[in-house]
């Protein structure tokens, strides 16, 4: 119990300096990104819960709706289905023969 008392705010304080020193200036809040580094290093487990808090820009992660221009599987896509039929050679598209009685060899 003792270990974890230190090893959590530890790996916490890592994880966010690491995460401030790779984000990008431009989704950094409230403070430049050196005074967050400094404040991530110098209190560790206030600086660590302060940035994860209030430091970057975090947006949710939306599902993407089927009509919202995303990627569709293939068998989902009707133009890709569409395209299968199109990419027939020109002696397949034609119409079967009919194997009727006329076309049977005469009994003999």
């Amino acid at each position: 119990m003792r270990v974890l008392m230190f090893l959590v705010p530890l790996a916490l304080s890592i994880y966010a300096f690491i995460d401030c020193i790779s984000t990008d200036e431009k989704h950094i809040r409230h403070m430049p990104k050196p005074l967050w580094a400094i404040l991530v290093l110098l209190f560790p487990l206030v600086g660590s819960i302060s940035w994860l808090l209030a430091g970057k820009e975090r947006t949710a992660v939306r599902p993407r709706l089927a009509g919202g221009g995303g990627w569709v599987a293939p068998d989902d896509n009707p133009d890709f289905l569409k395209s299968l039929g199109e990419d027939k050679p020109e002696s397949r598209s034609e119409k079967p023969k009919d194997d009727g009685p006329e076309d049977t060899p005469p009994r003999g």
